[in-house]
C-alpha cells in the first residue's frame, strides 16, 4: 500500500471515528436496538449453531441487548481473542455476564478461555464501509488474516450508515457478505 493510500485511509479512520462519536448517545441507543434485532432476525433465518460477536469499543454499535437474546434462542456465542500481533483470531466461547479480563489488545475476553473452532457466522464491527461490502476497520488487520481460513465464516459487518465511505480496498482485505446499519433490514 503506497505512502499516499496510508494517509489518507488514516485521515479517514480519523473522521468516521470522529463522526461515530458525534452520534447523539438517545440516538445511538435506538439505532443500536434496531441493529441488534436485524441481526436476531438474521439468525432466525439461519440457525447457525455459534456466531462470533464482538464487544463494543470506541463508540461501535452495542448489541449486548442482542446477544442475551440469541443465547436465549439456542445460539452459541463466542468473542474473537487476540493472540498475538499479526495473527488470525482465536475465538472463546462466552456468556454474558460471566467475568471478563483485557486480552493482548486489551480487549475484553472472558477470564476463563474456553477456545472453539472459528465460528460459522462472525459479526464484524465496521469503523467505515464502502458500497463494495469492504470494512474499514482500525489498521490492524485481523479480521482479514480471520477471514483467509478455510471455511470462510459468514460475515455481517456491523455500522451506522454515516460511515458509509470512499475508500479503495487492498489486496488483502476481503469484502463482507452483507452490512447491517440502522437503516437496513434483513431479506
Amino acid at each position: 500500500m503506497s505512502q499516499d493510500t496510508q494517509t489518507a485511509k488514516a485521515a479517514l479512520r480519523k473522521a468516521l471515528r470522529t463522526t461515530r462519536g458525534a452520534i447523539d448517545p438517545a440516538i445511538k441507543v435506538q439505532w443500536d436496538a434496531h441493529i441488534g434485532a436485524q441481526v436476531v432476525a438474521w439468525w432466525r433465518l439461519r440457525q447457525v449453531d455459534t456466531i462470533g460477536v464482538y464487544w463494543p469499543l470506541a463508540g461501535e454499535p452495542d448489541l449486548r441487548a442482542a446477544y442475551s437474546e440469541l443465547l436465549r434462542s439456542g445460539a452459541r456465542l463466542a468473542l474473537p481473542v487476540v493472540m498475538e500481533k499479526d495473527a488470525p483470531l482465536a475465538f472463546a466461547e462466552w456468556t454474558p455476564g460471566e467475568p471478563m479480563i483485557p486480552d493482548e489488545a486489551g480487549v475484553q475476553v472472558p477470564a476463563q478461555l474456553r477456545f472453539i473452532e472459528s465460528p460459522p457466522a462472525l459479526l464484524i464491527p465496521c469503523l467505515g464501509f464502502n458500497a463494495d461490502g469492504y470494512r474499514l476497520g482500525y489498521g490492524g488487520g485481523y479480521y482479514d488474516r480471520t477471514l483467509e481460513r478455510q471455511p470462510r465464516p459468514h460475515t455481517l459487518g456491523i455500522a451506522y450508515g454515516s460511515q458509509l465511505a470512499v475508500f479503495p480496498h487492498g489486496q488483502y482485505d476481503v469484502p463482507l457478505d452483507v452490512i447491517l446499519t440502522e437503516t437496513s433490514e434483513v431479506t
